[in-house]
């Protein structure tokens, strides 16, 4: 199989687009040669960072929240998708800039940025609704036939094995039991976590590292950045990694490699 029979996928919570650009973004870029590149909280708009921008061959699609230097994603895409939309149709969740649809002749991608529970889980039922408001989008879209790739930071790690300290962290943010049975019922409902079933019971595999203690070079972290495919697209699946080398943000991309030439 050549290059060109590849369609690469990559994910990345930036954390802020403004201080990974400062961080080499660009030339990583480069190197990595996504087809399509996928971030989350971005905190910015097009044209509050036009300035920082280089030349480049990619299509960016912006989906910003309306309140400033918060949330936001940015789609960044070689190939010119069929169709693009934004929002969950719902004005409570879009005003905060948390998913972007682009269509491709073989996929339909969704960048997604779940909300964070907060601390005294202050935003569970906002994030809850969230998480089944995506749900019933993604199942609308299957019953019309489409085949999706999902990916974006979920912000929940799935099972004990998708974090460092699990028992510490029962009921915490991002590992509470409500959030977690939500994710069972989403893989039940035949949405493949794509890394897991490649990497079914390896541990130590994580996305996100909190600044403090040195947490990222003990790997103490959470798998909360996620590639989900419908079963139908598992076969055409080459490689699904996370890419912990890749420094810049609290979290590293993840990457999918896909048997499709656009």
């Amino acid at each position: 199989m050549t290059k060109k029979d590849t369609f690469k996928l990559v994910s990345w919570n930036v954390n802020g687009i403004r201080s990974v650009i400062r961080k080499g973004f660009w030339e990583w870029l480069e190197k990595t040669a996504a087809d399509v590149l996928c971030l989350q909280e971005v905190k910015a708009d097009a044209h509050q960072i036009e300035d920082l921008f280089a030349s480049h061959n990619y299509q960016i699609h912006w989906n910003a929240a309306q309140r400033k230097g918060y949330s936001g994603i940015a789609t960044f895409s070689l190939h010119p998708p069929l169709s693009l939309n934004h929002g969950l149709g719902n004005a409570l969740f879009d005003a905060e800039g948390r998913i972007t649809v682009a269509e491709y002749p073989a996929f339909t991608l969704l960048n997604l940025y779940f909300p964070n529970s907060q601390h005294g889980l202050l935003r569970l039922p906002y994030k809850l609704d969230f998480c089944d408001a995506v749900s019933s989008f993604c199942n609308s879209l299957r019953q019309e036939g489409k085949r999706l790739v999902l990916c974006g930071d979920f912000n929940v790690a799935h099972r004990a094995i998708d974090l460092k300290n699990p028992k510490q962290n029962e009921n915490n943010p991002g590992f509470t039991a409500d959030e977690r049975a939500w994710m069972d019922k989403f893989v039940d409902a035949g949405y493949v976590d794509i890394f897991r079933r490649r990497h079914p019971d390896e541990p130590g595999h994580y996305t996100w590292w909190t600044y403090r203690l040195n947490a990222r070079e003990r790997n103490i972290g959470w798998r909360i950045d996620y590639f989900f495919v419908t079963e139908e697209l598992v076969s055409q699946v080459r490689d699904a990694y996370i890419m912990k080398e890749v420094m810049g943000s609290d979290h590293c991309p993840v990457g999918l490699e896909l048997e499709y030439t656009p």
